[in-house]
């Protein structure tokens, strides 16, 4: 796996997964249809919500590092104060990097729309990151984003989305119920397929291992 050790090209900060405990994505709070979308097992989205958020609290300390791969909620503009506050009641320290329907994401959102939203973001107690970030964890290269790599030949996220160098990516977006696909450089840590809690960093850990 020599690229895999490779230096990311792509001019993304660089990011310490040493220091996250959690990583996880696409909550989708405050979403009623995705519940039907993604086949999610609740009878409406109140229901939903408030079983997302105590499965988080049942597995993340209130000490913890999280990691949120973006789609956090999905709220109107009338509505996002509501939704926002609700993630107040999540565990942890959140680090947040947006995915395309956050109000704070560079694929859908005017510069000056995610200047506006950040500060509230960050009063939920939110720090909002780069659409990508590369690091390591425990000296191997890793990779993060709501996107996984680009798997088709037109796509309207390229700008956003990581690019594909040999680099071992986690991220969501996809609403799958697999954690892999059949290629092992990509793990999809999005709720839909961890019985909707964040995934604790030892399973990438051993994600990573296997890969050597």
């Amino acid at each position: 796996m020599e690229d895999a050790r490779r230096v990311p090209e792509d001019g993304a900060p660089t990011f310490d997964f040493d220091a996250v405990d959690f990583v996880t994505a696409d909550h989708h709070f405050g979403h009623a249809r995705i519940i039907e979308h993604a086949r999610r097992p609740f009878g409406n989205v109140e229901t939903m919500d408030t079983s997302l958020v105590e499965r988080w609290n049942s597995v993340v300390p209130p000490d913890a590092v999280v990691l949120h791969l973006g789609d956090l909620l999905m709220a109107s503009m009338n509505d996002i104060g509501d939704a926002l506050a609700l993630t107040r009641q999540l565990h942890g320290r959140r680090l947040l990097v947006p995915g395309n329907h956050d109000w704070v994401s560079r694929a859908t959102q005017t510069r000056t729309r995610i200047q506006s939203m950040t500060p509230l973001y960050e009063a939920a107690g939110w720090t909002v990151l780069p659409e990508v970030l590369n690091g390591s964890r425990h000296g191997q290269l890793l990779r993060a984003s709501h996107y996984p790599y680009d798997t088709v030949p037109i796509d309207k996220l390229k700008r956003v989305r990581p690019v594909d160098d040999g680099v071992p990516l986690v991220h969501g977006h996809t609403h799958s119920t697999a954690v892999f696909t059949n290629d092992d450089a990509m793990m999809h840590v999005g709720v839909d397929a961890w019985k909707f809690a964040p995934v604790p960093m030892s399973a990438v850990d051993t994600w990573l291992r296997e890969r050597i």
